[in-house]
């Protein structure tokens, strides 16, 4: 999603009952509003309006200037992503992050669910030793004692998230960033097959109004096909239980691929 030349309104609005993203840029006299969410097909929807009066009371203003930095190139996808999340969890929910990697999206869900008043828990997965030691050293240093404890971390495959779950326990977010461990080898990567076990697996421990967060890599051997797995697997979720939206810049042709599944 990218926009050049034009004067930009952005709002993505996160509820238990719908994601949607929304912008609006002005071309000479005409406002163009786009809807960006997938229906059954995935398509993008657009048409035009005479003012964005609507929109101004959403609750959710505060992501208007990430995803319009995003749109000119100010901002990377990942911040997109953190954004969305603060938008969904709250103190004292469950998430996992099926792919700890070096333990960025670790940290910052661990920042999100464990307020003064509420602890949330985290269950951070990885199957890479040396993933699990980086994660387990940031979060050491960064967060208190009485944080630390709330994260827990397994060295297995996140295909296996609902051996790590506890059954009936409802999940506010789970997120993925595929690819290969940054700084590490590349030759080790996360797999199509696996990947969609886990987001058969994410899908069923997840509540309502939780979310699914996929960060898909498409510039390494693989993950062009782990991205359509994703993508394909996204698409035929239900309309009247999910929606599903895509972000990315189109003429980054190796860029990352964001995928959003939102559980009504």
């Amino acid at each position: 999603m990218a926009l050049a030349n034009a004067s930009i309104f952005s709002n993505i609005f996160v509820s238990s009952k719908k994601i949607h993203a929304l912008c609006a840029s002005r071309h000479g006299n005409t406002l163009k509003l786009c809807s960006s969410s997938l229906h059954e097909r995935g398509r993008l929807f657009c048409h035009t309006a005479s003012n964005v009066g609507a929109m101004d009371d959403s609750p959710q203003l505060g992501l208007e200037d990430g995803l319009t930095d995003f749109m000119f190139g100010k901002r990377k996808v990942t911040d997109v992503a953190h954004m969305v999340w603060r938008h969904v969890l709250r103190g004292g929910d469950f998430v996992i992050d099926a792919t700890c990697g070096n333990g960025q999206d670790t940290l910052a869900l661990a920042k999100m669910v464990c307020t003064e008043s509420k602890k949330g828990l985290i269950y951070g997965m990885d199957l890479q030793q040396s993933a699990l030691q980086n994660t387990s050293s940031l979060l050491d240093s960064t967060l208190s004692p009485n944080e630390r404890k709330h994260v827990k971390l397994f060295p297995l495959c996140h295909s296996r998230m609902e051996d790590v779950v506890p059954k009936g326990l409802s999940v506010r977010l789970v997120a993925f960033n595929l690819g290969y461990l940054p700084g590490g080898s590349k030759e080790l990567i996360t797999r199509s097959e696996t990947t969609l076990l886990a987001l058969d697996a994410a899908a069923k421990v997840l509540g309502s109004g939780g979310l699914i967060s996929v960060m898909s890599y498409i510039g390494h051997p693989g993950g062009r096909e782990e991205y359509e797995t994703v993508r394909s697997f996204a698409t035929k979720l239900p309309t009247t239980t999910w929606v599903s939206s895509e972000y990315e810049i189109l003429n980054r042709l190796s860029g990352p691929v964001l995928i959003f599944m939102f559980k009504r």
